[in-house]
C-alpha cells in the first residue's frame, strides 16, 4: 500500500493531481481546500490512504497524517464514503471536526456538501466515542495560559470553529471543566460571542450555574 509520497505536480484539476515520483505519474485525489494550494511544477510531499476495491485502486491525498486518519475514521459511518469523508474535511479540518462531533453540533457538520442532518446525526452518534480521546490527548497537549492573550475586542470567530474557538475549549479544560461540557458550551456561544475572552466569560457564567 502507498502511504506516502514526495514529487513533482504535472497535472491539476478541480478532482485531482498527477505526481511524478521517479518518472511514474500517480493520480492523487484530495480535498478542494488542499487542490486549491498546489501548482503545476510544485514539489509536494503527501500523505496517502490508498482504497482498493475490485475494479479500482485510488489513492487519496493529504497535508499530514492526522487529516488521513480523519478521513480513514469518518468511511467508518455506515453511509459516509470517500466522496462524504472528502467533503467534510474540506469544510473542517481535524480538529474542528472532533470538536463538532463532541459538542454534537450537527449543524456544522451539515456544512459540507451532500451531508445532511441524518447523516450528520449519525457522524455524531458513532464517532463521539472513537474521538473522545483523541481530541482530550490533543486539548491536554496544547499549552494554554489560564490567564487571556490579549486580543482585540472586535477579534471575531471565524466561521465553522477556528482558533479561537480552539483556545476557549483549551482554557476551560485547563480550568478543570470537563472536556466535553467545555466543547459543548464553546460551541453553543461561538454564534453570539464575539471574542475570545467574550466566550470564556459567557462559558464560565453558564458551567458556574449548571
Amino acid at each position: 500500500m502507498i502511504g506516502y509520497l514526495e514529487g513533482r505536480v504535472i497535472a491539476l484539476d478541480d478532482a485531482n493531481a498527477i505526481i511524478n515520483v521517479g518518472g511514474v505519474g500517480y493520480e492523487v485525489h484530495g480535498t478542494p481546500r488542499l487542490l486549491t494550494r498546489l501548482a503545476i511544477g510544485d514539489d509536494v510531499a503527501l500523505h496517502i490512504e490508498t482504497i482498493v476495491r475490485e475494479d479500482l485502486i485510488r489513492l487519496y491525498g493529504f497535508d499530514g497524517a492526522a487529516e488521513r486518519r480523519a478521513f480513514t475514521l469518518l468511511q467508518s459511518v455506515q453511509g459516509v464514503g470517500a466522496k462524504h469523508a472528502l467533503a467534510i474535511l474540506h469544510v473542517l479540518p481535524p480538529d474542528d471536526l472532533f470538536e463538532a462531533v463532541l459538542a454534537e453540533d450537527v449543524t456544522v457538520l451539515s456544512r459540507a456538501h451532500g451531508v445532511g442532518r441524518k447523516l450528520a446525526q449519525r457522524l455524531v452518534t458513532e464517532l463521539q466515542s472513537k474521538v473522545g480521546g483523541i481530541a482530550k490527548a490533543g486539548a491536554d497537549l496544547k499549552p494554554v495560559a489560564v490567564k487571556l492573550k490579549a486580543a482585540a475586542p472586535n477579534e471575531t470567530v471565524p466561521a465553522g470553529g477556528g482558533t479561537i474557538r480552539a483556545d476557549a475549549v483549551s482554557a476551560l479544560i485547563n480550568l478543570g471543566y470537563d472536556s466535553l461540557e467545555a466543547r459543548r458550551t464553546v460551541s453553543a456561544l461561538a454564534e453570539t460571542e464575539g471574542s475570545l475572552e467574550g466566550i470564556i466569560k459567557a462559558a464560565l457564567k453558564e458551567l458556574s450555574a449548571a
